[in-house]
């Protein structure tokens, strides 16, 4: 808008001359009121338009700033809580292991210094054949 030679109120405001053989000054005027209105309706209509152009800019910003965000969280999937590995669960798998390995050893007759033999084999019991299953896939 800065391009325009005339603004709707410097057409309103400007007077011409009269001469002797001159145009008719009210038909001028009435022409000049439907060119005020035109250049008022235009006004409108960019006014409106780059409201529209901003808020979709806006738009554009805000939806290119939630899918870099989501491609950032696509891209770093996190472990599923199934596959997760607590203390527990390698206590669990070492005794398992200590089972397998040991086992053998336990389940054969040895000295027993006065002691109980019950506390030779084994102090924590956890016998689930899944846990033994699983510790073998490890």
């Amino acid at each position: 808008m800065t391009n325009l030679n005339y603004s709707p109120k410097d057409i309103l405001q400007q007077e011409f001359k009269t001469k002797m053989r001159g145009y008719d000054p009210i038909e001028v005027d009435e022409f000049l009121d439907g060119i005020i209105k035109d250049y008022e309706t235009y006004n409108k209509e960019i006014l409106t338009l780059q409201e529209e152009n901003d808020r979709l800019n806006a738009k554009i910003a805000q939806l290119s700033k939630s899918q870099a965000i989501s491609s950032r969280i696509q891209a770093t999937p996190e472990a599923p809580k199934s596959q997760a590995v607590t203390n527990f669960d390698i206590l669990k798998r070492l005794s398992n292991l200590e089972k397998e390995v040991f086992g053998k050893k336990l389940d054969q007759p040895t000295p027993t210094n006065g002691f109980d033999s019950s506390l030779n084999r084994s102090a924590v019991h956890f016998s689930d054949d899944d846990d033994l299953e699983k510790t073998r896939q490890f």
